[in-house]
């Protein structure tokens, strides 16, 4: 099992620059399924969840180089409909792949994805909305298969149960090709990675408007043309280093930033007494006096991401007072709590809150992370802690973090990893 054995009474300090957007890049590779041109896609963050997404492209059928930073997607000879469950189950963005490469084969089979156990995360809003368009839908032996119809419907209105980020983009995507047809999603994620989706499909000739409100509006086109397009900075990774400097009492400035897609979070480290200092592509949060305890409520955006609430749970967990994190995405995201307490912290989960009684410190201990984000939190965690904090299962965090070891370095950490032995 693959380990990470970090160093205690660590203060994070100094400067880093922000990856591109993992969940930006993984919905615009899937959407070059429908670009027979030359796309070129920048700023494209070395993860394994990127390299699972180009590995799927190449199995269908496209020609696709990646390097320092640039992916460079082609058509091959031929597109294949089907795609490979080996493939699909090792992450939940895989799925997007089957709107857009139906609408170029005519059909698509893609198993049902895997991902990170935080949570039923069902593929239902994705087949409704795709039911709504006309696609027939069926699932057989865990895989799920897509066919369109003859002729697309001029005029549909969806509106989807809940604001599904990862339903938004495939659907919006597929809407994207479906020539002659006015397509409208209502209820829909307002995330930035959705208006940087948008963006790109934009800048391949698709007729989308409305990204970041409730309402997108798709004019479908009969073709898309090659283009040239660098993602947006990733925002979780920035607010996973920001409060990875309050955890420590330490001093981070992220730089090629967007502080204006951390709102929420900006908003409760000010709530908390944070020292904040930004400009429009910079942040800089430093710990300047003890904290104070706050209540936090993870929502679609644009309220406090899910995926920033394990490492806020860490933050909070030597913050004086009791604090309560509420969380309304995913109903089993507080799987790391356990593990937190391992190592000295008073956590109490009732449904889906997290009361956090603040103590003096943390101490190392062996922990192991359940996914990618508590990975991280455990991280931070540890790096707090008094002694040596060992962390069994760190391959998820490598899936959502670029050079993340290399990044901890410059700011001060101390950490050594080792890789699985197979």
């Amino acid at each position: 099992m693959s380990q990470l054995i970090v160093m205690g009474n660590t203060h994070l300090k100094g400067e880093i620059q922000a990856s591109g957007s993992k969940n930006s890049v993984l919905p615009i590779l899937a959407a070059t399924v429908m670009i027979d041109e030359p796309v070129v896609i920048r700023n494209v963050p070395e993860l394994k969840d990127v390299q699972t997404m180009i590995s799927i492209l190449q199995q269908i059928g496209k020609i696709v180089t990646f390097k320092d930073g640039t992916v460079t997607v082609k058509s091959g000879e031929i597109l294949v409909g089907n795609v490979p469950y080996e493939l699909v189950r090792k992450m939940r963005a895989s799925f997007n792949v089957i709107g857009p490469l139906a609408m170029i084969c005519g059909w698509a089979k893609v198993g049902k994805p895997g991902g990170c156990n935080i949570g039923q995360r069902p593929v239902d809003f994705h087949l409704k909305g795709l039911e709504a368009f006309g696609f027939k839908i069926s699932e057989e032996h865990g895989d799920v298969t897509a066919i369109i119809p003859s002729e697309f419907k001029k005029e549909i209105i969806y509106a989807l149960p809940f604001p599904s980020v990862g339903a938004t983009e495939q659907l919006m995507a597929t809407a994207a090709l479906m020539a002659g047809s006015h397509v409208i999603i209502e209820n829909a994620a307002r995330e930035p990675e959705i208006s940087d989706l948008q963006g790109f499909l934009n800048s391949c000739g698709a007729s989308i408007k409305g990204a970041s409100t409730p309402t997108i509006e798709i004019h479908g086109v009969e073709k898309l043309h090659s283009t040239d397009y660098t993602v947006i900075p990733d925002r979780i990774e920035t607010g996973t280093y920001l409060l990875g400097a309050l955890t420590t009492k330490g001093d981070v400035k992220i730089t090629s930033a967007r502080p204006d897609h951390i709102l929420a979070l900006i908003s409760i480290l000010e709530e908390m007494g944070a020292g904040i200092e930004k400009d429009s592509d910079w942040i800089r949060v430093y710990w300047r006096g003890p904290l104070r305890p706050v209540r936090v409520y993870s929502e679609p955006y644009p309220g406090f991401p899910t995926d920033l609430q394990p490492v806020m749970t860490s933050a909070l967990a030597t913050v004086e007072g009791t604090s309560i994190l509420e969380e309304n995405v995913f109903e089993n995201r507080f799987g790391y709590v356990d593990e937190l307490n391992r190592m000295g912290a008073k956590i109490k989960v009732s449904s889906r809150q997290a009361f956090i009684a603040g103590v003096h410190g943390l101490s190392g201990a062996e922990v192991t992370a359940p996914d990618i984000r508590a990975g991280a939190a455990l991280v931070m965690a540890g790096l707090a802690a008094d002694g040596e904090t060992v962390i069994n299962n760190v391959t998820h965090i490598f899936r959502g973090y670029e050079k993340f070891q290399e990044k901890l370095g410059r700011l001060g950490a101390k950490m050594a990893f080792y890789p699985d032995e197979e």
